[in-house]
């Protein structure tokens, strides 16, 4: 296992909570780790350290919204300094567009930011706004849909090809693991 060196997911959601005051942008964190370990279960990897790496990546949000080249390279400079592994500070700098992704973390991460963006907009179209009632061919119709949840990239989320992952199957994937903390998501 590698991961955070001596810090626990409860200190790391204390530091995140610490810098991140936006609620949503939390929830957004959570979702993004849920997707990461059901990623790695799935690849065969280490459930923690993707987690963890899905958890921490936008460390930095509100630090850099206006210098937003800057997002991952603050988080991941901050997660150096508090002893994470190199192969997950990597990861959290490689989200952002401007730094090759080399590893499947990295692929991971870059292609299961957005997909929780994706999901939850889909779930607060749902008639009962609820994530257990939402299904993958729900999901995959809103994703048709260009102007929907617009900033979620798509192109962004096609990228989990990189990895041997169709699409519907990396929307089911992610919308079980988010199934799993729905009260932690409030849907």
């Amino acid at each position: 296992m590698e991961g955070a060196g001596k810090m626990t997911r409860d200190e790391c959601v204390r530091v995140l909570k610490e810098n991140c005051g936006n609620k949503n942008l939390l929830k957004h964190m959570f979702a993004t780790e849920a997707v990461m370990k059901g990623l790695a279960e799935r690849l065969g990897e280490d459930t923690e350290s993707w987690g963890l790496a899905g958890l921490m990546h936008d460390l930095d949000v509100e630090e850099t919204q206006d210098a937003p080249e800057m997002h991952g390279l603050v988080s991941a400079e901050k997660l150096e300094g508090m002893g994470f592994s190199e192969r997950i500070v990597h990861a959290v700098k490689a989200h952002n567009s401007h730094v090759p992704r080399e590893s499947a973390m990295d692929r991971g991460l870059y292609a299961g930011d957005p997909i929780t963006g994706l999901i939850v907009a889909a779930t607060l179209m749902h008639p009962e706004k609820k994530l257990a009632l939402v299904d993958v061919p729900f999901v995959m119709r809103r994703y048709k849909e260009k102007r929907f949840a617009a900033g979620a990239s798509r192109e962004q989320m096609e990228t989990i090809g990189e990895l041997g992952i169709g699409l519907e199957e990396f929307v089911g994937i992610a919308l079980l693991a988010m199934q799993g903390i729905s009260d932690e998501l409030g849907l």
